[in-house]
């Protein structure tokens, strides 16, 4: 009782007020010698607390483990986006929920931007990602703010934090929701090449306004998912949810070649559900098929007035979405693979948007009371069926598992999942790193931490170069 009593007194949102460097970190077990490089990790840290403002919006926060030939090292810096560096000089919250500044906010200052999501590599540049703004570009060594990267001008408005690299091309791919505009259905697509150059960039219309987190990307295809947290100027203006569940919206998924245009897009409907993030997705034939985390209702966000999600209906499962190309059919199927609550999908990258037999989530402990609580990490092959499960002890939770081949030319799967954890009983955090096709066998080595990270959004593992 007196344990349970710890875990529910205690959670790992709240902000760490500081910035740090720890040159050398102490190791339990041994980190494999083949791991040099650095994993790179984002989060909501908010510099001042905000009336009414979403744990989504709080200010980056970068953490930086550096591991190499058996030592490890970290370092956090804020982001200093605009809105960070008027709010430092302001010494207060400006801004509040999702760009909407506060009243007694300069009337110059527009930028709420907040760079908080993720942080990709991609062409020589370091990323931090928010769906809301433009990349931050981030100096790799000391994680200093060089500021917006809009590529000569050849890019503009909001940029996903979930971009995909194709393996084959080195090619990235994006999209940006509200394109034309806060809250507006529009949205915006684009690549570019291996040598950072932008290849194409264009908008188009989507059936309603929403909030796509992520999109879906095959070897030929590029799949939009429209689904019914909805965005509403007239709720925002009126002081009611901005964003909001009305499930009555349906689902829709714009399929569309990816050498085709927006005109090209064939629009695919489904019962009513939410999704942030996907695993996977490939070719099948004249098939699409995409692993996603699916929510029956979505969490975290109201009806328009107000009430609630059901959160018995409010947690994600891994679920298989297949697109029928052949035309007999505008609805795509939906199968849940399994009924434990997970997210934050991973694959070995190698693998994007070809047929894949590895891939890896965070879960929750279905046998403690805390369900809601990323509690452990799912190992599953290519059907959904679990290869190994890891639950750290009660009170303990876990973020996002990020893959780390072994070497270039391993086999799929061969190699390391790296995932930060917080010790609930010391409020600390560690460096897991399990084997990744074992991670029943528990962490191989632990890298121990002072202070703690706080719970956060997505990362990625950049090699030494």
């Amino acid at each position: 009782m007196q344990q349970d009593a710890v875990t529910e007194r205690r959670n790992n949102i709240a902000p760490i007020p500081f910035e740090a460097d720890a040159p050398f970190l102490k190791i339990v077990g041994e980190l494999p010698r083949e791991l040099n490089g650095t994993l790179y990790r984002n989060g909501p840290n908010p510099q001042f607390d905000a009336p009414g403002a979403h744990w989504f919006v709080g200010d980056g926060m970068l953490h930086a483990f550096h591991l190499e030939e058996g030592r490890a090292s970290y370092r956090n810096r804020w982001v200093r986006t605009p809105k960070w560096l008027a709010e430092h000089d302001a010494g207060r919250a400006l801004f509040g929920g999702f760009g909407r500044k506060l009243p007694d906010a300069p009337t110059q200052l527009t930028d709420g931007g907040v760079a908080n999501t993720n942080i990709v590599f991609h062409a020589g540049k370091l990323l931090a990602l928010e769906e809301g703004h433009l990349p931050t570009e981030i100096e790799p060594g000391t994680l200093a703010t060089r500021g917006y990267q809009n590529y000569q001008n050849r890019i503009a408005g909001a940029f996903t934090a979930h971009p995909k690299v194709d393996p084959i091309t080195g090619e990235l791919v994006f999209f940006g929701y509200n394109a034309a505009g806060p809250l507006t259905p529009a949205l915006s697509y684009g690549s570019i090449d291996a040598s950072g150059k932008v290849t194409r960039f264009e908008r188009f219309e989507t059936p309603y306004a929403s909030m796509v987190h992520d999109f879906i990307v095959t070897e030929n295809h590029v799949l939009f998912p429209i689904l019914p947290i909805t965005g509403s100027m007239e709720r925002a203006m009126s002081g009611k949810p901005p964003y909001a569940w009305e499930p009555e919206k349906g689902a829709y998924v714009g399929v569309m070649k990816r050498s085709g245009t927006a005109k090209d897009i064939v629009w695919f409907r489904a019962e009513a559900c939410y999704v942030f993030h996907v695993m996977n997705a490939w070719e099948d034939g004249d098939r699409i098929v995409a692993d996603v985390m699916q929510f029956e209702e979505a969490p975290l966000f109201p009806h328009p007035d107000g009430r609630p999600t059901d959160p018995d209906k409010s947690r994600a499962r891994h679920c298989r979405w297949t697109f029928d190309l052949s035309g007999n059919t505008d609805r795509f199927q939906q199968i849940y693979l399994d009924d434990l609550t997970g997210e934050f999908p991973r694959i070995d990258d190698r693998r994007a948007g070809l047929r894949s037999r590895h891939g890896w989530y965070a879960c929750a402990n279905p046998r403690l009371p805390m369900f809601g609580a990323l509690s452990g990490i799912v190992h599953v092959d290519g059907t959904g069926k679990r290869l190994g499960q890891y639950l750290l002890p009660a009170g303990d939770t876990i973020s996002e598992p990020v893959f780390v081949e072994r070497s270039k030319d391993a086999a799929e799967g061969d190699g390391w999942l790296l995932a930060v954890v917080w010790r609930a009983r010391e409020n600390r955090s560690d460096l897991a790193v399990f084997n990744a096709t074992d991670i029943e066998a528990g962490p191989a080595a632990l890298v121990q931490l002072g202070h703690r990270v706080p719970d956060g959004f997505h990362g990625n593992w950049v090699g030494a170069q």
